[in-house]
């Protein structure tokens, strides 16, 4: 497996989890080993918090396997919206507003 940095790890959850927002710092000093998230996904609806980081582990069980320290933060994109009071991302738009477009 190729070393593990903030952007090939947002990368793999966006891509396994479909999620919609996604934030990654490397609480090592950049050398891969100590990682916390941030992920916004529709799939977490109705799953309780448990369930979330179930699913997150699952599907990034190669990547933690070689990682010290772990932490995620999962959200809905309705949770993620009430906590910072951005409107969630829409496929094809860039803050809320629709590309090559102004407003």
């Amino acid at each position: 497996m190729a070393e593990i940095t903030e952007a090939s790890l947002r990368e793999t959850i966006t891509e396994r989890l479909k999620a919609v927002h996604v934030e990654v710092t490397d609480m090592s000093g950049g050398c891969g080993q100590a990682f916390t998230t941030l992920i916004v996904s529709h799939q977490f609806r109705g799953l309780n918090s448990l369930k979330r980081h179930r699913l997150v582990n699952a599907a990034l069980k190669d990547e933690i396997a070689v990682i010290h320290a772990w932490t995620a933060k999962c959200q809905t994109p309705e949770e993620w919206e009430k906590d910072t009071g951005a409107a969630p991302p829409v496929d094809g738009t860039v803050g809320g507003q629709v590309e090559g477009t102004s407003a």
